[in-house]
């Protein structure tokens, strides 16, 4: 997560707009949470990747995590691309908005209809972690104006040597964009954004970010009182089939101090998972060294 600082200026030079859809699942029946499947892309001349991030509705960063080595802002022509368009769900209950930081990936669970929603999201950047919590909608504004918070106000003024104005009108120049819904009484919202860049990203003043027509249609779907929970699961887990297990394992967030977590040890829960053949222990290895932000396989007993 941490190239976000090299690659944050060069993306911005080449954003366009696009429109985009949710990734769409049905929830499983059985006790698997593994959804979706990976989607294979074929690069062509102009290609980029924000572009095919918007095109398929995945993160920016989830997308240069699954194709480790490749340039993004030109990727070969032929080259074969993964589109992390497979996920295992967040472990826990599945009911209205779930948030996984490490992912970058929000999901909205319409229990009714028995459907996952998952959308790209941009959330804190470093110095400005996005907390983990469990609350709800409380508000819900379209057109909101936006009060910058006190220290907003004076990173600004040390980046810019004036003052920001203490509120900003709903309109073109307004970084909440069209729609927005605070989460219980914090200062944290999810809104949606004036600008193309930044979703899928470390991007935000703490805030989780969507694209327009993605915060639109969430708005639509979540009266105040929707579940909200943010949880920092870099490490996900599911069983499909008795003996088959597979593991999904993102790159740990930046803290705010700079630090990167460590994987390792691991947890109990992932041991017992995993258990003790030396070839699952090697694998997981592997992917705790470089994780890749997909589901992967781990062989069957």
């Amino acid at each position: 997560m941490n190239k976000i600082a090299f690659w944050f200026t060069k993306v911005c030079l080449l954003l366009t707009c696009f429109t985009s859809n949710a990734l769409e699942f049905n929830l499983p029946q059985d006790k698997s949470r593994l959804v979706g499947e990976l989607t294979y892309y074929t690069a062509k001349k102009g290609d980029y990747f924000q572009k095919l991030a918007e095109d398929f509705n995945v993160g920016f960063l989830a997308l240069m995590e699954a194709n480790p080595g490749v340039d993004p802002l030109r990727p070969e022509p032929g080259t074969e691309l993964l589109i992390p368009t497979q996920m295992i769900l967040p472990y826990g209950k599945h009911e209205g908005i779930v948030i996984n930081l490490s992912e970058l990936r929000l999901y909205f669970f319409d229990t009714k209809k028995q459907k996952v929603h998952v959308f790209p999201v941009g959330i804190g950047r470093i110095g400005h972690m996005t907390p983990t919590l469990i609350d709800k909608i409380t508000e819900k504004r379209k057109n909101p104006n936006w009060f910058p918070t006190a220290d907003h106000r004076e990173e600004y003024l040390e980046k810019h040597g004036k003052e920001m104005p203490k509120m900003i009108p709903a309109g073109p120049d307004n970084p909440l964009g069209d729609y927005a819904m605070r989460i219980g009484t914090s200062a944290y919202l999810i809104h949606g954004t004036n600008q193309r860049f930044g979703i899928g990203m470390r991007a935000s003043a703490g805030c989780i970010r969507m694209h327009p027509e993605d915060i639109e249609w969430l708005f639509k779907k979540s009266p105040s009182g929707t579940r909200v929970k943010i949880i920092n699961t870099p490490i996900k887990m599911t069983y499909i089939e008795p003996d088959t297990r597979i593991i999904e394992i993102h790159s740990p967030l930046t803290d705010n101090e700079g630090n990167i977590p460590s994987l390792l040890p691991i947890s109990n829960g992932v041991q017992r998972f995993i258990g003790n053949n030396p070839e699952d222990l090697e694998i997981l290895e592997e992917l705790i060294l470089d994780p890749n932000g997909l589901p992967v396989e781990i062989r069957s007993e």
